[in-house]
């Protein structure tokens, strides 16, 4: 393989390695060039599958209901960090559930009495869960098996990512200066990763634009907890006060976690603009140039779907 055959996938976050994977499986000389290998900001998902706030909704849709597809088979093996997983999300509100959620396996609403107490709606679903750091390790190794190689440095423009057949620009908040995208501005989002104290399924509470957001995710041994969606603020420092506050409102909700050990604060910055970018472009050299970024808190759930078209996008 010479450097002009091949297409140089820029980012190693989850929208970047799935890409790489599906690619590098196709039959593609995928090189990835990425300053963090894994992301940062996908390592600190939860994560739940869940097309929340984000646009254009039809293809939203469909890219969010492929990637369930992909989802349900990978929990089919535990060693992919993805697991189907039942749970409740309610609200302090009666609001209608979203669509997306009818549709899901075990949809049933919740009777007042049967939630916690302040919560006026709710209902019980199951979804997959990802266990992001096992998950993006498994798909790092998916993608040398595949024939992939990593390259871990910081660009300073998309140009430096040649020569290459195609480039894909999966960069995430990394658009705003590498494209440039004056649209995309960052969302933090802080966990808080604590022991298991018995917990099997999920809560989250549709906290609708709010910046305090609640939440528990159990994988194994560990809960998940949130968090937080602070509108443009991309610090990756931890805040001692938002991870008290996650604490005392998941504890709330589930009082055994009051025991639980505190093991990490995981901190990212969602990639968030109008509506999520997958589209192709000639560069001023003439190489063919795909996005995939802007996902916001979206970029797991839309993974596969993206790629997907990407794939179909780098063909042409």
């Amino acid at each position: 393989m010479t450097e002009e055959e091949r297409v140089v996938v820029v980012g190693a976050g989850v929208a970047g390695l799935t890409t790489a994977v599906l690619l590098a499986e196709a039959g593609t000389p995928v090189h990835v060039i990425a300053d963090q290998v894994p992301g940062a900001t996908s390592l600190a998902a939860g994560a739940m599958w869940g097309p929340y706030l984000v646009e254009p909704k039809d293809k939203v849709d469909q890219w969010g209901q492929r990637s369930l597809e992909i989802f349900r088979a990978l929990a089919d093996d535990p060693a992919t960090g993805v697991r189907l997983t039942s749970g409740i999300e309610a609200s302090r509100e009666a609001e209608a559930p979203p669509e997306w959620a009818t549709t899901l396996p075990g949809f049933r609403p919740r009777e007042v009495t049967e939630l916690p107490a302040g919560f006026t709606s709710g209902y019980r679903f199951t979804v997959p869960l990802i266990d992001m750091p096992v998950y993006l390790d498994c798909l790092l190794q998916r993608l040398q098996a595949a024939g992939g190689t990593i390259e871990q440095r910081k660009l300073a423009s998309l140009d430096d990512a040649g020569p290459a057949a195609a480039i894909v620009n999966c960069s995430g908040l990394g658009s705003r200066t590498l494209v440039p995208d004056p649209d995309l501005r960052p969302i933090r989002g802080q966990h808080v990763v604590v022991t298991n104290p018995g917990l099997t399924e999920f809560f989250s509470e549709d906290t609708g634009s709010s910046p305090d957001l609640l939440c528990f995710y159990p994988h194994g041994d560990t809960v998940v907890l949130g968090g937080t969606a602070v509108d443009s603020e991309g610090s990756l420092e931890a805040d001692d006060k938002a991870a008290a506050g996650i604490l005392a409102r998941c504890t709330e909700i589930e009082p055994r976690l009051a025991g639980a050990h505190i093991l990490e604060h995981r901190i990212g910055a969602r990639p968030t603009r109008s509506a999520v970018r997958v589209e192709a472009e000639r560069g001023a050299d003439g190489i063919l140039v795909v996005h995939n970024y802007g996902h916001g808190g979206a970029g797991v759930t839309l993974s596969w779907g993206c790629a997907e078209e990407v794939r179909g996008l780098t063909a042409h």
